[in-house]
């Protein structure tokens, strides 16, 4: 179940040279702006609607538009045909793929986006990767962080895996949907074509086409 290829189809984003030896898919959040760095193109080739801010160490590629309010911090690669709605704050080392969703007032950072995923409406997602046609709900949010402070452990049924990261929210797979209002605990694992209902606190491991109610 922790496969990335069980997860993620690595054909659906450009950046899948990213999970080269990796074993487990959090591993990469750490190779994150090292990678984004060692590739990063600085430059807008998309449309400003709107006062917005756009940090130097930025890269946005063609048909993406950001729209009024949105503040983007790097480094950070954008790609084509983007929306990074009004509002929207972007921070360091976020990696988005193509036909991806930044929504009013979502705030990001130090994640990777497959193409086509979307957190559309007053999402958190930080130290995650989020898989192609992801839809995030409304008021989603991933949490990233113990209240206790020690690393965070995926768990499956009685046993746990210490990831080593003291900063880490989830792992989407591909074409899985969550409800408004939804929170994702540290740690949490959802497989390809999940559902999470409205309202719901999740953590733990879930097998491709769980739903979660």
């Amino acid at each position: 179940m922790l496969k990335i290829e069980e997860i993620f189809d690595l054909k659906l984003t450009k950046f899948a040279d990213i999970f080269e030896r990796v074993e487990y898919p959090w591993e990469v959040l750490p190779r994150l702006e090292e990678y984004i760095k060692a590739r990063i193109k600085p430059g807008n080739l998309g449309k400003v609607v709107g006062n917005v801010f756009i940090a130097d160490d930025v890269e946005i590629d063609e048909g993406t538009i950001i729209e009024h309010g949105a503040m983007i911090y790097g480094p950070t690669i954008i790609g084509k045909n983007c929306t990074i709605r009004a509002g929207a704050y972007i921070r360091e080392n976020t990696l988005i793929d193509d036909n991806c969703v930044v929504g009013h007032s979502t705030e990001v950072k130090n994640i990777l986006m497959f193409s086509g995923a979307k957190a559309a409406h007053f999402n958190y997602v930080a130290d995650s990767v989020i898989g192609a046609n992801v839809n995030l709900g409304s008021g989603t949010k991933i949490a990233n962080w113990r209240l206790d402070s020690k690393t965070v452990l995926v768990k499956d049924g009685e046993s746990k895996i210490d990831t080593g990261l003291r900063k880490f929210g989830a792992i989407i797979g591909d074409e899985t949907h969550t409800g408004a209002n939804c929170v994702l605990n540290p740690g949490t694992v959802l497989g390809k074509k999940c559902a999470v209902y409205p309202l719901k606190s999740v953590v733990g491991i879930f097998e491709a086409g769980s739903m979660v109610k």
